[in-house]
């Protein structure tokens, strides 16, 4: 199924993202992980893919078992800026084989000590690319509430992400966000400049005190004092400090719905537990039909 057609239902949906191995001697216990997250029935799931393709294999072999094996509808990740056409058609073509209809197509980071292809600079490139030439996936992309590392002003930024939408986005995804009014915000913005597609809010559940530094540290977001509370109270106490995330993340998700956000995607980082507490503290909530 695609996913535009999921979010075309009405009623409040829940998705996760999970990641492939970097290496293959993690792949048992990842897809594991991956294979339990798929048992809570998500309404789909997205598989990420490594800095230029370092992954790719990977991200194929899961995403196919999780449609395959376990019935769920799957948006593999698809990164174009360090790697060449050739080899973005190669991967295209090997989800199309795996029965794969949908594709969460960006920019990507550019690797540690590497420089960018020249075949992609943007996303809205590969986008293109892929409507013209590649069939009939479902493509998704990437924005930032908070506005792109890379480009300075929020007004441009906005202009950059139209052009994406543009090219033949279906939905878009958000960057984390850890204050619900920096995303009410940007969705006003955006719907001002003529973006209609469906924006899905990227909810990230802080269950230790690294995964808030690497979040700072990557994208820039903004800690509310309330979130850094938390962290500072509980960060030193493991089983508290993963307690309180869930919580919080959890009523970040309730008060989107309660304001009309009716899609919602989760972060989960392979974590089965922490997919599997969120999902109960709303259960009642995804039960709920869209007016």
């Amino acid at each position: 199924m695609k996913v535009r057609q999921i979010l075309e239902q009405k009623k409040v949906t829940l998705s996760f993202e999970v990641f492939p191995p970097k290496k293959a001697d993690g792949f048992a216990t990842i897809s594991r992980a991956t294979q339990e997250i798929a048992a809570l029935h998500p309404d789909f799931m997205s598989v990420t893919y490594g800095a230029g393709g370092g992954t790719s294999e990977f991200t194929v072999d899961i995403a196919k078992n999780l449609q395959n094996e376990h019935g769920v509808t799957v948006i593999p990740h698809l990164t174009c800026v360090s790697s060449s056409k050739e080899h973005v058609h190669t991967m295209i073509e090997k989800f199309r084989l795996a029965g794969l209809e949908n594709i969460m197509a960006l920019r990507g980071d550019i690797p540690e000590g590497g420089s960018p292809v020249n075949d992609y600079r943007y996303a809205c490139e590969l986008i293109e690319d892929i409507k013209e030439q590649q069939g009939d996936f479902c493509l998704g992309g990437a924005c930032y509430p908070e506005g792109h590392p890379d480009t300075p002003h929020k007004a441009e930024d906005i202009q950059n992400l139209k052009r994406k939408v543009d090219a033949g986005l279906d939905f878009l995804t958000t960057q984390m966000f850890f204050d619900n009014n920096i995303f009410y915000n940007f969705l006003y913005r955006v719907r001002e400049a003529g973006i209609y597609v469906p924006i899905l809010p990227g909810i990230m559940p802080i269950t230790n005190a690294r995964q808030i530094e690497r979040a700072i540290k990557l994208s820039g977001t903004n800690v509310p004092e309330r979130f850094r509370a938390i962290v500072d109270r509980f960060a030193d106490h493991p089983e508290a400090m993963k307690q309180a995330g869930i919580i919080y993340a959890s009523e970040q998700i309730i008060d989107l719905i309660a304001n009309g956000v009716t899609h919602i995607h989760v972060y989960s980082m392979n974590k089965p537990d922490v997919a599997e507490a969120i999902q109960k503290n709303i259960s009642e909530i995804l039960k709920q039909e869209i007016k």
